[in-house]
């Protein structure tokens, strides 16, 4: 018996070891995609395996960013001696096999389960191009949608039995969640809409158990939260308020979902109707759960989480500013929402009486779901020419454009004879300048913050690195600054930026 519970999960095995190779594919030009989060991390990982602490680059602690995946790619250095940046293709290969065998053995686990959606929906989540995306880069993104599924698993254990020690392992995942995104707090939520709802335990007693569950939860998360404002005087980091409105992000969320059903930018004109469905789908989805007391499936815990984080993304979004909502910002969605809005075929197909129906319907709906696959691997094989066939690497400071570059060129050569000692260093990209040349650089303020400007004005002397390709918005910018200091060109990269320098005058 013990073997056969064994035999039903190779296919899942087989699925994991696919899913890692069809990964690895894009790796085979530039490795792991490194971007400026990437290097917050990789930074603050290296500083925690060398000095024990969680200093970036700019020697400050990490406080924008939760600290449990900067610790956990230290613990991996330190176990392999090996850098982040060299090890993170392999370790994300590891963690993308692992999401595809744990969700294959949850659909196991689905009621009525079947080994043709199962097979469909492993081919779905191995060629989803958003999951594919992320496992591409040094990203927290690829622990946290782990972390979602190990605890969809452990809090339907708890779902089932109801004890506090399977109620407290569940908690656990969700604390160690939230430190390693702050997004994380929608695990939190789901599980604590659950306990809510679940009308099998005595008042009293469910009580008891959303105290425990809530005071385990974010237990890691306010030490995180004191932690940052002990070493930098704010929880978070410094936070700008949102200037996209609630309409706004819910049509971005809209664009992101029609981009997953295969859909076109000509199609947009779809997203904000298509968002709305997908909230009220989930909502009437979990109400109709609860009416039938079936609180403790997989597809509940992933109706719930999707309903959940969809709607913090979105109302988030709306408040505090922070990258438009994309791939990225919605990958921990995909699963859950594809179980989601997939699973009710199987009752549906059920409830159908007469076999020839049924089988008429099954066919329909597995044409839907292959046109949906077929979907995915066009776009996964565009980016594959785009990114690997054509030799250009995964965007970010691997790719081929910084390889070429003449400016990162100088910068990896490690002359710093430009450089005065004890002369501050500014820059528009302080993630750029330390993975290319090592160095320590602030970063130019922020438009918003009218104070970090007036005192970035008052320095006397400094130097600026300036790389064109990297301007934010979001800073000030070069001609902000010429404006109001008269800054010397002590070196010239043409088209791609220069270095300057600032004395100014007794």
């Amino acid at each position: 018996m013990q073997k056969s519970r064994y035999l039903k999960n190779l296919d899942a095995v087989l699925a994991a070891l696919i899913g890692w190779f069809i990964l690895s594919l894009f790796f085979r030009y530039s490795g792991v995609g490194v971007s400026p989060d990437s290097i917050m991390y990789t930074s603050a990982a290296r500083s925690f395996k060398s000095h024990g602490n969680l200093l970036t680059f700019n020697h400050v602690p990490i406080v924008d960013f939760p600290v449990f995946y900067p610790i956990y790619l230290g613990i991996i250095s330190f176990i392999t001696q090996i850098d982040p940046v060299k090890f993170g293709a392999v370790m994300n290969g590891i963690m993308f096999a692992t999401l595809i065998f744990t969700s294959g053995w949850i659909m196991e686990h689905f009621v009525p389960a079947s080994r043709i959606y199962k097979w469909l929906m492993l081919a779905a989540i191995i060629l989803s191009p958003p999951l594919l995306q992320v496992y591409s880069y040094l990203w927290s993104e690829t622990l946290f949608i782990l972390e979602i599924l190990f605890f969809l698993v452990a809090f339907r254990k708890y779902l089932l039995t109801h004890t506090l020690k399977a109620l407290i392992v569940a908690a656990a995942i969700a604390a160690i969640s939230c430190i390693t995104r702050y997004a994380a707090i929608t695990i939190v939520g789901t599980g604590g809409l659950l306990l809510l709802l679940d009308r099998v335990l005595p008042l009293k007693k469910k009580i008891v158990h959303i105290v425990v569950y809530g005071f385990v939860c974010i237990s890691l998360l306010v030490s995180n939260l004191v932690y940052n404002a002990f070493m930098s005087g704010t929880t978070t980091g410094p936070r700008e308020p949102s200037i996209t409105p609630f309409g706004k992000n819910l049509y971005y969320f809209g664009t992101v979902m029609c981009d997953w059903m295969g859909l076109t930018p000509n199609q947009y004109w779809a997203a904000t109707p298509l968002a709305i469905i997908i909230f009220l789908g989930f909502i009437g989805a979990l109400a109709f759960n609860y009416y039938r007391r079936k609180l403790d499936s997989f597809e509940n815990l992933a109706i719930t989480f999707a309903l959940v984080y969809g709607a913090f993304i979105v109302l988030s979004s709306t408040f505090s500013r922070y990258e438009r909502i994309n791939h990225r910002l919605l990958s921990p969605l995909f699963i859950t929402a594809l179980w989601g809005y997939t699973s009710w075929a199987l009752l549906l197909l059920k409830k159908i009486k007469g076999n020839v129906t049924r089988r008429i319907a099954g066919v329909v709906m597995i044409i839907l779901m292959l046109g949906f696959i077929t979907s995915e691997f066009l776009i996964d094989k565009a980016r594959y020419n785009d990114q690997v066939a054509d030799e250009y690497g995964n965007p970010g400071f691997t790719d081929e454009s910084w390889v070429d570059s003449e400016f990162a060129t100088y910068l990896r050569s490690g002359d710093q004879s430009l450089f005065k000692p004890g002369v501050k260093v500014y820059t528009d990209a302080h993630e750029a300048v330390y993975f290319f040349s090592g160095m320590s650089s602030y970063l130019v303020p922020h438009r918003f913050f009218t104070k970090d400007i007036d005192k970035f004005y008052e320095v006397k002397h400094y130097y600026l690195i300036w790389l064109n390709v990297l301007e934010n918005p979001e800073l000030i910018n070069l001609k902000d600054i010429q404006k109001v200091k008269n800054l010397k060109k002590i070196k010239d990269f043409g088209e791609e930026g220069a270095i300057y320098e600032y004395i100014s005058e007794p």
